[in-house]
């Protein structure tokens, strides 16, 4: 059993959110976009959808879910679906606040993403955005990528690396936790992270 710790401030009040965009490679895109939309739980969420995209802050957990599900929704009838998505946690940016000594750990459980059956690749990047570090942590931007890397490798992610991002492959639900999970982990250290990756499911040209 894992003790949750309080936190001085709620996420949103921290920034911690996230927005994703789906594309959806059929004539039905409208129907297919707005019905995953209606299906996928939103349960302690804040959920808003513009033209654009559409919005989440709440726990990292519950956004990770939520980005699973959703993405999962609407690859459902076999469509080819691109998502992108976006993952910010902390100050300056959605919200103003002070920079705190330390970053705000909403839990202190591992993050988990169930699988979703659907098998997915991506192209993933991370910005750890600090300039000082903590009082116990200098500021090292590359300590904290190489170790999300590393991190994706022991979760059996890790495909390789190209120009500006890491390839992933694998479950969607695996390829979103580990995005979503080392995203939470830097962010224990780091007072303003920020994560993008481009998810493909059911692509008409996969290569492995």
């Amino acid at each position: 059993m894992h003790a949750t710790p309080t936190p001085p401030i709620e996420p949103r009040a921290f920034g911690v959110g996230g927005r994703i965009t789906l594309s959806v490679m059929s004539d039905d895109y409208v129907e297919v976009i707005l019905g995953a939309l209606d299906a996928t739980p939103s349960t302690g969420l804040t959920v808003e959808t513009d033209p654009i995209s559409t919005w989440v802050t709440g726990h990292e957990q519950d956004i990770a879910r939520y980005f699973s599900a959703l993405i999962s929704a609407a690859s459902a009838g076999g469509h080819h679906v691109v998502a992108t998505v976006m993952l910010s946690r902390g100050c300056p940016g959605e919200v103003t606040c002070e920079r705190p000594e330390h970053p705000p750990v909403f839990s202190d459980a591992p993050l988990d993403v169930p699988q979703t059956g659907m098998d997915a690749l991506a192209q993933w990047a991370l910005y750890p955005l600090d300039d000082h570090g903590t009082p116990e942590r200098t500021a090292d931007h590359m300590r904290d990528i190489y170790a999300a890397i590393d991190d994706a490798k022991a979760k059996g992610t890790y495909v390789g690396s190209d120009h500006y991002v890491t390839r992933l492959s694998g479950d969607v639900g695996d390829i979103v936790g580990t995005i979503a999970g080392t995203w939470a982990a830097v962010g224990r250290s780091v007072a303003h992270v920020t994560t993008h990756a481009t998810i493909s499911v059911n692509s008409p040209s996969v290569t492995r």
